[in-house]
């Protein structure tokens, strides 16, 4: 199961399309420069789209 839920990510972010968009400039972002939000040892998921979802889960990413 994916942790964080998805009904919990929509009650922040509002909708499923926009939710699809700022896990994947996320996701990108990380590839290309290495940086992360949160201490390696915080994250839950060890690929990048999980770490996206407890970043936006844990209000580090916020939507503009």
């Amino acid at each position: 199961m994916i942790q964080p839920s998805i009904d919990q990510l929509l009650g922040i972010v509002g909708s499923k399309y926009l939710l699809v968009n700022l896990i994947s400039k996320r996701v990108h972002e990380m590839q290309e420069t290495n940086h992360y939000q949160l201490k390696e040892k915080e994250y839950v998921s060890k690929k990048e789209i999980g770490r996206a979802l407890e970043e936006i889960a844990t209000h580090k990413i916020h939507i503009q």
